[in-house]
């Protein structure tokens, strides 16, 4: 993977785990009621998910690349339509406040299991993670690029979560959850799924 289609990726990553979600709603409530310290189980049962759900995709992808070309190309042109209704979702229900369903069970277990019915689950992961993937160099080279970069944004991102539902309680979640910054975000759903749908090779979109 270049730098620049690295680039591309990291840019794209942080809007799709930085989008306010149920996810972000649980991680600035635990902040609020337990502190950020205490909150971190839930940060870790997010990142559970998300080695999960990026595994999951990796195979996916890797199953589509080996069984046909045309297999693959159409698939990242369905990942594109996905992203892109993703985004216009986004824009519809910017005005609902967001909730997170709180499962029975520990802060852990809660947490995993908000993040696994988060309509950006496996889909979403599966739609994202195939417009970046090469389909002529060994996916598993491009899986020490790509996880790593993963998992560190959406570790920042859900630990600054809960860092201003510690420091800030109840504004963080009006600064967070504000209507206009959700459609900026949605937006870039929308660009990006444009973007790489109308590219066939959109890893190397900065080459």
């Amino acid at each position: 993977m270049t730098f620049e289609a690295w680039t591309i990726f990291a840019v794209f990553w942080a809007v799709f785990v930085t989008t306010p979600g149920p996810n972000a709603v649980n991680c600035i409530s635990n902040g609020m009621a337990f502190g950020f310290v205490r909150s971190l189980p839930a940060v870790a049962a997010i990142l559970t998910q998300a080695c999960l759900f990026l595994a999951l995709s990796a195979f996916g992808v890797t199953a589509l690349l080996t069984a046909s070309e045309t297999a693959f190309t159409v698939a990242k042109l369905v990942g594109a339509v996905f992203l892109i209704g993703l985004g216009v979702r986004g824009w519809m229900t910017a005005t609902t406040p967001p909730k997170a369903e709180t499962p029975a069970g520990s802060m852990y277990l809660r947490a995993l299991g908000i993040a696994t019915i988060n309509p950006k689950s496996v889909a979403g992961y599966l739609a994202a993670f195939s417009q970046f993937v090469q389909p002529d160099v060994p996916i598993g080279q491009q899986m020490w690029v790509i996880v790593p970069t993963a998992l560190t944004l959406t570790t920042v991102s859900y630990c600054t979560y809960t860092a201003l539902g510690a420091g800030l309680g109840r504004a963080a979640l009006g600064a967070v959850f504000n209507v206009w910054f959700r459609r900026g975000m949605a937006v870039c759903f929308i660009l990006y799924g444009l973007l790489l749908g109308a590219s066939h090779t959109p890893a190397r979109a900065g080459s």
